[in-house]
């Protein structure tokens, strides 16, 4: 009996034990994910890249945020350069594509609609000519980004627009084309809000 109940007491010690263990590492793990971790990072990321860790933000001569460089916006007026299609209308919250197969009829009429608009503001380029980023959504629906080549196309169209040169133009759009990241990661591309930016600087 005296046996027994001494088992059964040690079984209980050790049960208790375990579940001590328990709870003190979850606690610990939960400061170590759930304060320590954050609170590192966020300094670490304060102190070297303040600048990306705060959004990226973009400002103007007077120091107003007008976006942010990883966030398209949508530029309509004929003098400015045109970013991708995004369904969402560049919305941060709607983030995301509709993901429609090359045969949905929903997204043969959004690139034909997108087709006609720019027809009737570039006339003089055939629609063939395209680059298929202007007429295509990104995945997000929120990139800032274009082809050197889809920046180009739209030369034309400003020169006539803003009185500013062919040539003033390519200029602006070469020193805005960033590479490829290393040199072989992605694409040249370049960032429409910045390009708009210095153009509105021409402009002035």
């Amino acid at each position: 009996m005296n046996s027994e109940s001494s088992g059964s007491h040690s079984q209980g010690n050790k049960q208790g034990g375990g579940l001590g263990t328990i709870i003190r590492m979850s606690i610990g793990l939960m400061i170590l994910c759930g304060l320590v971790y954050p609170f590192v990072m966020t300094a670490a990321a304060q102190t070297l890249f303040p600048y990306q860790a705060n959004g990226s933000l973009v400002k103007d001569e007077n120091g107003q945020i007008v976006g942010s460089a990883h966030i398209g916006q949508a530029f309509t007026d004929s003098k400015y350069f045109h970013g991708r299609v995004s369904s969402i209308e560049y919305n941060g919250v709607g983030s995301g594509s509709g993901n429609l197969a090359p045969t949905n009829e929903a997204l043969t009429e959004r690139v034909e609609q997108s087709m006609n608009d720019w027809q009737e503001q570039n006339p003089q380029m055939a629609v063939s000519e395209v680059p298929a980023d202007l007429l295509t959504n990104s995945a997000s629906g929120l990139d800032p980004h274009i082809t050197p080549q889809a920046a180009s196309v739209q030369i034309p169209r400003i020169a006539k627009a803003t009185g500013l040169s062919e040539q003033q133009l390519t200029q602006l759009v070469k020193n805005h084309t960033e590479e490829p990241d290393l040199g072989v990661f992605g694409e040249a591309r370049v960032n429409v809000l910045l390009l708009n930016m210095e153009l509105e600087q021409l402009l002035k």
